[in-house]
């Protein structure tokens, strides 16, 4: 029996300190394991769980890597900025992960909370969306993709008689297709809820097969609808004309040139596509580093990779959506004080402001998609314009 305790003994210390070792993402996530990859449909601590470890587990949801780059860009330490709030009070009421501020080129406020670190990397959900529609842009500027007034059926074949058939990459940009899709996320039987569940008969990408069947809602060009399938065709567009994959043309392209501080990682379809709307893994610090590259003008020593119009096209109004003040353009969500952002759900974002030369990015795990439970989204909102006010305070008159 002595020997038999002493082997019990031993195993619960070896148990024990297994469990301490594989880190506290890890025990996290095992107390909170999600049983599905239906992101929409997770508790509120299997999302504080997963999203930062949505990579970390291939048998739900497999991802390729993005090479970062060995010369990382430094951001600046600039002089903490003052906020007329209490900012630990405000990230712990709206589940922040992480809040990071830079202006001028330098770090202005850094914070980080739900166990959340700086080496950490949290999902961006459909803040990817923005980073897709730069690929274009750069894949424009190389002449792979001839012209925004191609058909998209040019580049993607199985889109041929299809309601896409007459539709540009323009029109794909804007989310102005006129296609039907149901965006709902709390409706298990929308289009979003179900076009990764589709297999296509034929063996082909199962995304393409799914969005060739929806039918025609609107003239193309005219009604402004949000589809994340929509940006996911853009992504097989991208790769369709680049021969790459978007992990491999991002990387190439942006991640490692311009210095991000580490690998980021792109979630994938179950054809091995990458899910371009949605779900790229990175720090806060590099979506922030994004968000000054496109504040540089989309520059890399001394070089513009997009074509020299293309982020005043890209980051301005092109529709309307029925909100004064606001509007869509090639995948950012643009205001009319000439402030832009790309924004994901549950509360992920970059602000960028170009007046105030001002990137703001967060990670977050709101309680509900969009925002609308104790106003998580308007607060965010909030938050950008009190940021916005304490840089003017600043400023000599």
């Amino acid at each position: 029996m002595r020997k038999l305790a002493i082997g019990l003994g031993i195993v619960a210390f070896i148990g024990a300190m297994t469990w301490w070792m594989i880190g506290s993402d890890w025990r996290r996530l095992i107390t909170n394991l999600p049983t599905d990859a239906e992101v929409l449909f997770w508790t509120n601590g299997q999302r504080e769980a997963g999203f930062r470890m949505m990579d970390r587990v291939p048998l739900l949801i497999k991802s390729r890597e993005i090479p970062g780059s060995g010369n990382v860009r430094p951001l600046g330490d600039g002089a903490e900025l003052q906020l007329p709030i209490d900012v630990d009070a405000h990230m712990q009421e709206q589940q922040y992960a992480s809040l990071v501020v830079v202006q001028d080129g330098a770090i202005r406020l850094e914070r980080y909370g739900l166990g959340f670190k700086d080496d950490g990397r949290w999902t961006s959900f459909s803040v990817a969306k923005s980073l897709t529609s730069t690929l274009v842009g750069i894949a424009v500027k190389d002449g792979d993709i001839e012209s925004l007034d191609d058909p998209v059926s040019k580049y993607i074949p199985g889109l041929e008689n299809s309601a896409y058939d007459d539709v540009t990459v323009e029109q794909l940009l804007t989310m102005s297709s006129g296609v039907a899709w149901d965006e709902t996320y709390t409706d298990p039987n929308s289009d979003v809820a179900k076009f990764n569940l589709h297999v296509a008969e034929d063996g082909g990408s199962n995304l393409v097969s799914y969005m060739a069947m929806l039918p025609r809602a609107h003239p193309a060009g005219e009604v402004w609808n949000y589809s994340t399938g929509e940006t996911n065709l853009i992504g097989v567009l991208v790769s369709e004309a680049t021969g790459r994959t978007l992990s491999e043309y991002l990387s190439e392209k942006i991640w490692k040139p311009y210095g991000m501080q580490q690998d980021a990682s792109w979630l994938l379809n179950d054809d091995g596509t990458e899910i371009s709307g949605c779900c790229i893994q990175a720090a806060t610090r590099d979506f922030a580093r994004f968000g000054q590259f496109i504040l540089d003008g989309a520059e890399i020593n001394g070089e513009r990779l997009v074509p020299d119009d293309w982020l005043e096209r890209a980051t301005t109004k092109r529709i309307g959506y029925g909100e004064p003040g606001l509007g869509y353009g090639y995948q950012w969500w643009t205001y009319d004080t000439g402030a832009f952002a790309a924004d994901g759900i549950f509360g992920q974002g970059i602000y960028i402001d170009p007046s105030r030369n001002l990137v703001i990015a967060t990670n977050s795990n709101w309680r509900t998609a969009l925002g609308d439970v104790d106003r998580e989204h308007a607060k965010r909102e909030e938050l950008y314009q009190i940021v916005a006010a304490a840089i003017d305070a600043e400023t000599p008159n």
